[in-house]
């Protein structure tokens, strides 16, 4: 048996004592795992200033951006610990009771899925967010980062796990794997892992979800849009687009695509272009949006840029006639995960919402509030762009499922069944039960 797979059984043991692990530990941990990261700030970025420096040139850019750890970052994860720490525990919750006779109550019960497997990219701070919300949820948790950041992960990982069995929480339920081969083990280890949360580039995650036969929750792509409609308010609409696209372009819910309805574009089209200009952001239009910008250096829009992820200070810009349109485009050409709206037409911004078939939909508000941190989860797990289990940003209720409870006082089938059968109440009950 090698290493990898030694390991991972005793993850999968280990989750069944994360499961029934007390609230107040669970809260005990991720406070000290806070702690911990903020007291060795140091080590943290001596380790990641090693990894930036042998990626440097080796790596593309948005690769390098998401690679790259400051203060600000360390804070950032300080903060979400602390935030998820605080959270109210999920484990054991009863998420709805039924009464099916006198005495007879179905109960369904929030429980962890078990032992989740994360592969990602480039981005060690996935590590603290990733790790506080399986311990807070009940679940262990094997990790697989890139190469590209192995020090800062082994680092943080370290830092993480001791701080976290200081409180009293199984060091066996934490994994990280940092062999060549580690990848493939994995996705052959359907008899112990749960599910699979892959983090990276659409190739990365398309590859994870084409080998392996583990349950994976993802999105594979984040083609964002932003559409300015004939009634958007101009300076809300100048806001949005701008911080949609730059506040992080390598972010998969910055925005890709802008459209513009016909009627706003003579106004809206150069006005924006000069501040995308002034911050650096190369366009590409279509045909008919070059009338109105002429004297602004933008290329022509090929078919393949309507579909394309740039992760980087690029966005296209097409014009459209109607939200209807808008609507269609962004279902046919997007990737379902986050797109906006800019008008002040309620009626419009309603069959928008009701329309758009992504996991999040904006109205007025940049496409970078879709995080998990933002949306009040404390950290976030990942997006989801699928529809079954958990969709758009996910804190613990991606890492849950339920179990059903029946509590009843000897009672048979066959008291329910034949000719004088006992009826059945199906009767919704409020209840404070929790395991």
């Amino acid at each position: 048996m090698t290493d990898t797979v030694s390991e991972i059984r005793d993850a999968k043991a280990a989750a069944l004592r994360m499961a029934v692990l007390d609230g107040g530990v669970k809260r005990a941990a991720i406070e000290a795992m806070a702690a911990a990261v903020e007291a060795n700030r140091g080590a943290i970025l001596e380790a990641n200033a090693e990894d930036v420096r042998d990626a440097e040139g080796k790596v593309q850019a948005e690769i390098l951006s998401r690679l790259r750890l400051n203060d600000s970052k360390i804070s950032d994860m300080v903060s979400s610990l602390r935030d998820v720490a605080a959270l109210p525990d999920p484990v054991g919750e009863t998420m709805s009771a039924t009464e099916l006779d006198e005495g007879l109550v179905l109960y369904q019960i929030r429980c962890p899925i078990g032992l989740i497997g994360v592969i990602f990219e480039s981005r060690p701070d996935v590590v603290p967010q990733i790790m506080s919300l399986c311990l807070k949820s009940g679940n262990s948790v094997a990790f697989k980062g890139g190469s590209e950041a192995g020090r800062s992960n082994r680092v943080l990982f370290g830092i993480l796990r001791d701080a976290a069995v200081s409180a009293g929480v199984p060091g066996e339920a934490f994994v990280l794997m940092e062999t060549r081969e580690a990848i493939s083990d994995i996705l052959k280890l359907d008899g112990y892992i749960d599910l699979l949360i892959p983090r990276g580039s659409y190739s990365f995650v398309r590859y994870i979800q084409e080998n392996t036969r583990i349950p994976v929750l993802g999105h594979s792509a984040g083609v964002c849009h932003v559409y300015v409609d004939a009634e958007a308010d101009m300076e809300k609409a100048f806001r949005v687009a701008l911080d949609s696209k730059i506040q992080y372009p390598a972010a998969c819910n910055a925005a890709e695509k802008l459209l513009v309805h016909s009627a706003a574009a003579r106004y809206f089209l150069p006005r924006m272009a000069d501040l995308f200009a002034a911050n650096g952001v190369e366009m590409r239009v279509d045909g008919r949006c070059r009338p109105h910008l002429l004297g602004f250096d933008a290329k022509d829009a090929s078919e393949e840029d309507w579909y394309a992820e740039y992760d980087s200070r690029i966005i296209a810009i097409r014009m459209v006639d109607s939200a209807d349109e808008a609507i269609g485009f962004i279902n046919s050409h997007g990737s379902h995960h986050t797109d906006c709206i800019v008008t002040e037409n309620a009626e419009t911004q309603r069959r928008f919402a009701r329309m758009v078939d992504s996991a999040d939909v904006f109205i007025n508000a940049s496409t970078r509030f879709a995080d998990g941190y933002r949306f009040g989860k404390g950290a976030e797990v990942g997006i989801s762009t699928g529809k079954i289990h958990a969709r758009g940003p996910m804190g613990m209720e991606g890492l849950t499922i339920y179990k059903y409870v029946l509590v009843g006082g000897g009672q048979t089938v066959g008291e329910y069944s034949g000719p004088d059968a006992k009826k059945y109440k199906h009767r919704h009950v409020d209840s404070k039960y929790r395991l």
